[in-house]
């Protein structure tokens, strides 16, 4: 069984961060294996405070795991302060650990701010260049390049000016905003643009949805599947988990990780 590495951050109420990784990883057939980052306080409405990890304690969970397990992948999520995404970046050089799927998590879904400054700029210049595939979502894309993106056109030019950062591939997700009924992920790997459709879901606020395909992607990876091959299973996990997600609290909507027909 292929073992999966998620460094993330927790959300205690379980839709999002390293409990949303853990399902997906496991429910794709693989074996989750996580180092936390931050513990988050927040539960469906919004976040209401942080305790971010040192580098020591993260550099501590992570050795055990790399020293007694083979980690077929690995995927990044909220890395929220300068410490930690250089501590992750020298993890990954120094332990041979392949090269990750970075979900650069910038704001939570109620709109609250995951990273620092520093922390952006160090994960741009240092975590990007390691990655197997970025996966932001248009605010974060936007975000990274400094312009609006609102249309297809602009979906390449972004995914070609992150590109130009240092990563291998970039995988501009366009799900939160439909683009005449449709939700567009756009991929440039290797120079070549793969365009992944699906309907446009409009089920209410959902929250864990990059972190639930970023998680999906890594397992796919872990599998052996091509990057195309686990970008296109992952989407069809994530729509078919965003369709069937349950109302549990008062606020966004946990993805629905028990999905099977795809496995």
């Amino acid at each position: 069984m292929a073992v999966v590495l998620t460094i993330a951050g927790l959300d205690p109420s379980g839709g999002a961060g390293i409990v949303a990784d853990i399902k997906t990883i496991a429910a794709l057939g693989c074996f989750p294996a996580a180092a936390l980052t931050s513990i988050t306080f927040q539960n469906t409405t919004g976040v209401f405070g942080a305790e971010h990890q040192t580098a020591a304690t993260l550099r501590s969970q992570v050795q055990p795991i790399v020293q007694d397990l083979s980690v077929a992948a690995a995927k990044t999520g909220m890395l929220p302060t300068a410490e930690i995404v250089a501590e992750v970046a020298r993890l990954f050089a120094e332990e041979n650990l392949p090269a990750p799927v970075v979900d650069p998590v910038v704001v939570a879904t109620s709109g609250d701010v995951l990273i620092d400054d520093d922390a952006f700029q160090i994960l741009k210049t240092k975590l990007f260049p390691l990655a197997r595939v970025v996966t932001p979502n248009i605010p974060e894309a936007e975000k990274l390049t400094g312009f609006s993106i609102e249309n297809e056109s602009d979906m390449r030019r972004a995914a070609e000016a992150i590109q130009a950062l240092g990563a291998r591939a970039v995988l501009v997700k366009g799900g939160h905003r439909s683009l005449n009924g449709v939700a567009l992920d756009l991929l440039l790997n290797d120079g070549t643009f793969t365009e992944f459709r699906s309907e446009y879901l409009d089920v209410g606020e959902v929250h864990g949805s990059g972190c639930t395909l970023s998680a999906a992607i890594a397992a796919c990876l872990g599998k052996g599947m091509t990057l195309e091959e686990s970008v296109n299973t992952a989407k069809k996990y994530v729509t078919d988990a965003i369709r069937t997600s349950p109302r549990i609290g008062h606020g966004a909507k946990p993805l629905n990780p028990q999905i099977t027909q795809i496995l």
